[in-house]
């Protein structure tokens, strides 16, 4: 692709047919839930060698159906994808500096000569982007397939003991025929697999939504975010109804993005409430985009614990302690299943969420290059030397505004508040409105004598400001998610 033709691309020119694919998909989902429907009052109500035939047809047309579908929202991943990576490079060479000229051929010149080759660096690494992306999607839409054969296979799912590499292997191991088999009559146990790449996981798992209850509280908004155009592209990798509910949710692909962001929401989080906490995972990626635009961010909003949803529970670590194990698992997963170089990746932990990463980070071998903590009540351990992340890629934010100083105190400090509220003139003042360090899971993080790397937030950000448009605290959210903690205010 040439400068000028990146120039004059408009990505809506791609985004328009995905989400057109996306509709079609929808269309021919209520199509086959009618064929189903009116088997099953066929068969209340017809017996014999012709209804026996009658089914059969219908089951026929029901999984050609679902192909189809499959091969839809295959075809408007390639696209949105494709349409993501244009816009990319095309904000790239947006800001030229001063007293550096780019022609319309995209002919540099000027001065300084740093400038000049800065500016032809950036936009050959655009025309890069584009061209790749370009033969990634041509790739991928002749792989679309909407019908084709469908085989079971013939050596046994992976246990429930595997390791994501291992159901990598036996994914891998699969051919096509076999793996539409799976997806088109398993779905329900393809979706939650880490190891499985996350473009499967998303089909499987918006195939295994038509079996879930319409009122489920929070089911309906995440359909139309699925099918929403405007945004990203949304990845299914995990639904679970159960109890309240679980989704994992992914803002682009991360099995192509360099950068992938698990944030881990805290107390009430819940399938009825996920979408203000995937919003807040949607800005982390539109900031990231923008600060470093050459490489692809992925971020996810990973409800895949039980968070809690009272303070009596919410004082408990048994909770943190499972959610600990099945993100060690999905991060091993994202590691498993990622494309070309290993992405850099950082697991965000918000407030109880913060324990449940420490949790998972106290013990070595989690799959993550940062480890960041924002409002929380402690995260398990007392140092960030305790945790096991690189030197130096602890970071933690505590907003002066935030509650959670005052709410997790620690049954210790809270006993000696009491007593100097009682022991001198003004001792509740004293006591009672200043920050703690001892919280009720332990050091404070954001207390410099933890050992992490504070950085800014917003004196009035509270307990859920930390993702706002503008704010310190995104911005080095952000930084740290495309490795550029460097550049963060110390």
């Amino acid at each position: 692709m040439s400068f000028p033709h990146l120039r004059a691309t408009d990505p809506g020119c791609w985004r328009e047919p995905a989400t057109a694919w996306r509709v079609w998909a929808a269309t021919a989902g209520r199509w086959a839930a009618e064929l189903r429907a009116h088997a099953a009052r066929l068969r209340t109500i017809w017996r014999g060698s012709a209804a026996d035939a009658a089914a059969a047809l219908l089951a026929t047309l029901i999984r050609r159906l679902t192909l189809f579908r499959l091969g839809c929202w295959a075809a408007d991943q390639a696209l949105s994808e494709f349409a993501a990576a244009l816009a990319r490079g095309r904000s790239m060479p947006a800001n030229i500096p001063a007293g550096v000229a780019v022609t319309a051929d995209g002919t540099v010149s000027g001065r300084p000569a740093e400038a000049v080759r800065a500016t032809a660096a950036t936009i050959t690494a655009a025309l890069t982007i584009a061209a790749e992306a370009d033969s990634a999607a041509a790739s991928r839409l002749s792989e679309v397939d909407f019908g084709g054969p469908v085989r079971p296979p013939t050596v046994d799912p992976p246990a429930c003991t595997a390791t994501p590499a291992q159901v990598r292997r036996w994914w891998e191991a699969l051919d096509p025929a076999q793996r539409r088999w799976l997806l088109a009559t398993r779905p329900e146990g393809l979706g939650p697999l880490d190891g499985v790449p996350a473009a499967v996981r998303d089909l499987a798992n918006r195939l295994a939504l038509d079996d879930l209850p319409a009122r489920l509280p929070g089911l309906a908004a995440l359909r139309d975010r699925l099918a929403d155009g405007a945004g990203p592209r949304a990845y299914l990798l995990r639904i679970d109804p159960a109890g309240e509910g679980r989704a994992v949710v992914a803002v682009g692909d991360p099995d192509r993005a360099a950068n992938v962001l698990t944030q881990v929401p805290g107390m009430t989080a819940d399938l009825a409430s996920y979408g203000g906490e995937l919003a807040r995972a949607e800005r982390i990626a539109t900031r990231a985009h923008q600060l470093a635009p050459e490489a692809a961010t992925s971020t996810i909003m990973w409800l895949g614990y039980d968070a809690p949803d009272f303070v009596p529970e919410a004082a408990s670590r048994a909770q943190a302690t499972a959610g600990a194990i099945g993100l060690r698992g999905f991060q091993d997963g994202l590691r498993a299943t990622h494309l070309g170089p290993p992405a850099h990746q950082t697991v965000l932990g918000h407030s109880y969420g913060s324990l449940v990463v420490g949790a998972a980070a106290a013990r070595a071998g989690l799959a993550t290059d940062e480890v960041v903590f924002v409002g929380s009540p402690g995260v398990g351990v007392d140092s960030a030397a305790e945790l096991h992340a690189p030197p130096g890629h602890v970071w933690s934010s505590t907003s002066r505004s935030d509650v959670i100083q005052w709410a997790a105190v620690s049954p210790r400090s809270l006993a000696g508040d009491l007593l100097l509220s009682q022991a001198v003139p003004g001792g509740a003042l004293l006591a009672f409105t200043r920050p703690e360090n001892d919280l009720f899971f332990g050091a404070n993080p954001s207390d410099p004598a933890f050992g992490a790397r504070v950085f800014a937030s917003e004196p009035d950000a509270g307990h859920l400001g930390y993702w706002e448009p503008g704010s310190a605290a995104l911005d080095a959210l952000a930084a740290i998610a495309v490795g550029r903690g460097d550049v963060i205010p110390r």
